[in-house]
């Protein structure tokens, strides 16, 4: 369904690292980045830009958007989420850990705001 999500940041830099590390930890290889300046990270999947806004105007979070990874277990979950805190990130809500779906079943869910506050969400679904 979807091609692609681009988020913004007002540092490269900074981006490409948290963001670098927390793709390592479920598989993602490290983003590229174009002549833009813009990094790209690509999967079989789809792709996740990260931007200066074209606007020239700060970058800000989604208030109440949440972008979700595909994590393949528990633990690759709790490792996304340990490289999103140790480079920048900031643990939000609930610990990492199961919830019930509004489907009823049950997920394992872990949530980081970046170091921009665009809030992330590791998903692993048995």
């Amino acid at each position: 369904m979807f091609s692609h999500v681009m988020i913004g940041t007002d540092d490269i830099d900074v981006s490409r690292k948290f963001y670098d590390a927390m793709f390592a930890a479920i598989g993602v290889p490290e983003g590229k980045i174009d002549p833009k300046r813009r990094i790209w990270y690509r999967t079989d999947t789809g792709a996740f830009g990260v931007s200066i806004p074209i606007d020239g105007e700060p970058a800000t979070g989604a208030n109440g958007g949440t972008i979700g990874f595909t994590c393949a277990s528990p633990e690759m979950t709790d490792a996304w989420h340990a490289a999103g805190v140790a480079n920048g990130g900031t643990s939000i809500e609930d610990p990492p850990g199961w919830r019930e779906s509004a489907a009823g079943d049950q997920i394992y869910l872990a949530y980081l705001l970046d170091p921009y506050g665009n809030k992330l969400c590791g998903l692993h679904r048995p």
